[in-house]
């Protein structure tokens, strides 16, 4: 018998410090995501996956712990430094795209499928070439207009002059060459070319407008706001901050609201033919809010686009103020071609809201919203109330 008691005495006091040690160790073993730091020195942040300004340094406090799947990352402090720096980078940017965009527009030249209408003065029998289709209307909108068609080699055939090659033309340079050869046959003769009909050259724009396609290019330069209107102006569903331009093989991201911001009209960026515009949706560009908020939630950028950290927060209901420490708010920023970024604000004070509300926020950034430490703890006694139970109860069904 007092065996018996001195082994449940120990059972006891083994089931007691189990528990004190798991308890004390709370923050350790606590389920759900937590952002593990440590401290870390000052951290030169040139490289340009990660700096936000250029040749920045930005003094960081804490890092980022690395594990099995994710590497160290240093963590960054939104102040009104940082901000200013990143405003200052994105207006870079668009500055240096605008100037891509509004350089000279190319002189419209002839191309393959385009039609000109061609007299040669004092001559009517030249018009016998046109046949009926001179005085007719097109059929069909696909019809080409009367005239003389340019072939798909760029080949232009008329009487006497035989076959000419005309792509990449101007009209006025067809005239001179229609003139000199006609000189061999007739005297001095007069010849007037113009355009009929532009077919060759077109600009396609598709994604989130009101009729997607592709949109004739004239003598008139086309410009990307006209493009917009032409192809019926956006949706309700476009992010007017991401409009992608393919020119030449390359993408260049094009933030129509920031280049209003810095004075840029769109009615002087020029377009080429051949390239391609695709209006993005904002459903596409929305930013991950997760942790203790109050409806996690994937956050949608206004209609131009902008969605700071205080607009996410807002979409999520806020932070939950019974379990959040509001001193604990991470936006994480991933890159495919470099370390991922992770900056840190002390939301303690509703002060912080006013950077909050400046700190722009980019496509898929996951803001996250770390749980207070009596949080854990009590998550923790949780999970080990029914082990302490079934073992006082085990200890006294032995007694």
């Amino acid at each position: 018998m007092f065996a018996l008691k001195k082994n449940l005495s120990r059972y006891r006091f083994g089931m007691l410090t189990i528990a004190v040690t798991l308890l004390t160790s709370a923050c350790a073993v606590a389920p759900g995501m937590r952002m593990q730091t440590s401290a870390a020195a000052a951290v030169n942040t040139t490289d340009s996956s990660q700096s936000v300004g250029e040749n920045s340094q930005a003094a960081v406090s804490e890092k980022i712990d690395a594990t099995a799947a994710t590497p160290e990352i240093a963590i960054t402090e939104v102040d009104a430094a940082l901000i200013s720096q990143l405003a200052q980078r994105r207006r870079q940017q668009q500055l240096e795209l605008s100037q891509l965009l509004s350089g000279t527009p190319r002189e419209y030249v002839v191309g393959a499928g385009d039609v000109l209408q061609i007299v040669v003065w004092d001559h009517p029998e030249f018009a016998a070439a046109l046949g009926s289709s001179q005085i007719q209307s097109s059929a069909r909108p696909g019809d080409p207009l009367a005239g003389f068609i340019v072939d798909q080699n760029g080949s232009l055939t008329f009487p006497y002059a035989g076959t000419l090659q005309v792509a990449g033309l101007r009209t006025d340079e067809i005239q001179q060459r229609l003139s000199i050869t006609l000189g061999k046959y007739f005297v001095k003769p007069q010849v007037t070319v113009r355009m009929a009909s532009y077919r060759a050259h077109q600009v396609y724009v598709d994604g989130e407008v009101h009729s997607p396609g592709a949109l004739s290019v004239n003598d008139v330069p086309m410009t990307l706001y006209e493009a917009l209107s032409r192809a019926g102006g956006f949706s309700d569903t476009a992010d007017q901050s991401d409009l992608v331009l393919v020119r030449g093989g390359q993408s260049h991201r094009v933030n129509l609201t920031r280049l209003l911001e810095q004075g840029v009209s769109p009615s002087r960026l020029f377009l080429n033919p051949g390239d391609v515009l695709r209006v993005m949706p904002r459903d596409e560009n929305g930013v991950y809010v997760m942790g203790e908020v109050n409806k996690p939630v994937s956050a949608v950028p206004r209609r131009t686009g902008v969605i700071t950290l205080a607009d996410a927060l807002s979409q999520a209901g806020s932070v939950n103020a019974s379990t959040a420490d509001a001193a604990q708010m991470f936006v994480i920023r991933g890159s495919s071609t470099g370390t991922p970024q992770v900056f840190h604000l002390d939301g303690r004070s509703p002060v912080a809201m006013l950077l909050a509300k400046d700190f722009d926020l980019q496509p898929k950034d996951v803001v996250y919203v770390d749980g207070s430490g009596l949080v854990r703890f009590n998550r923790v006694l949780t999970l080990l109330m029914p082990l302490i139970s079934s073992g006082l109860t085990a200890g006294v069904i032995a007694k």
